[in-house]
């Protein structure tokens, strides 16, 4: 009876919904009392405890997704509502925004480029180079603009996510080996290399990183679609 209350659960989205935002919720609070060190990354906890109970289910992704859409969708909102933050601390954005500016079309470009080319290098087919160009924005974006360019969505939502949280972890001890103190630079350093995962990291270390992180997270999205297309060509023969 068991076994089959069980079949029957892991085929409705419900369920699976249930289970991605308990899974976050448990990683969350092992962050928190690992006093969010920056190893205890409450995502990559979660995304490895949603894995483990796929790989123990046997359930197949197309399955998990039919819930997990759900937290999927609120993607393009959350994106949306970065402009709040852009809103409330809009004189000190204007007092920065031609450092700020030239920071982001450099990054967006090394981000695009640095990517491909070592995995072209390496010898990854196509769709893989397409899929990991727009790794830098935030998952709602990069899955948009792969599946436009003919890569792969799935694949691109792993590497966003693997981005984010190497971001995530790194930034605050490279940042203090290079001697960096401006919270803003840093926070906008981490939004717009690791996206969401970054910024919320930097809202964790300092609010005012956590603003610059939002602020280019929010810019990133829109510049990185643009570029794309137009660098893609010439890294993928």
């Amino acid at each position: 009876m068991n076994w089959r209350l069980w079949v029957y659960l892991q085929t409705t989205p419900l369920f699976w919904l249930t289970a991605t935002l308990g899974a976050y919720l448990v990683a969350d609070r092992l962050s928190i009392a690992a006093r969010r060190h920056p190893l205890v990354n409450p995502v990559l906890i979660s995304v490895a405890l949603v894995a483990v109970l796929l790989r123990i289910s046997d359930t197949p992704y197309e399955t998990y997704f039919d819930g997990a859409q759900f937290v999927h969708f609120l993607l393009g909102p959350a994106t949306v509502a970065l402009g709040v933050p852009l809103y409330k601390n809009l004189a000190l954005v204007r007092r920065n925004l031609i450092p700020m500016a030239a920071a982001l079309l450099v990054g967006a470009i090394v981000a695009i480029v640095s990517a491909v080319v070592i995995a072209a290098w390496l010898g990854a087919p196509r769709e893989a180079l397409i899929s990991l160009a727009p790794k830098s924005v935030t998952a709602g974006v990069a899955m948009a603009v792969t599946e436009k360019l003919g890569g792969l969505p799935a694949l691109t939502a792993v590497l966003v996510i693997l981005t984010g949280v190497t971001g995530a972890v790194v930034v605050t001890p490279l940042m203090n080996a290079l001697g960096i103190r401006d919270y803003a630079a840093r926070g906008f350093a981490a939004g717009l290399a690791s996206h969401g995962i970054g910024t919320a990291r930097a809202f964790v270390v300092d609010p005012v990183a956590g603003v610059f992180a939002g602020v280019a997270m929010g810019l990133n999205a829109v510049v990185t679609p643009a570029i794309v297309p137009l660098i893609l060509p010439w890294l993928v023969h």
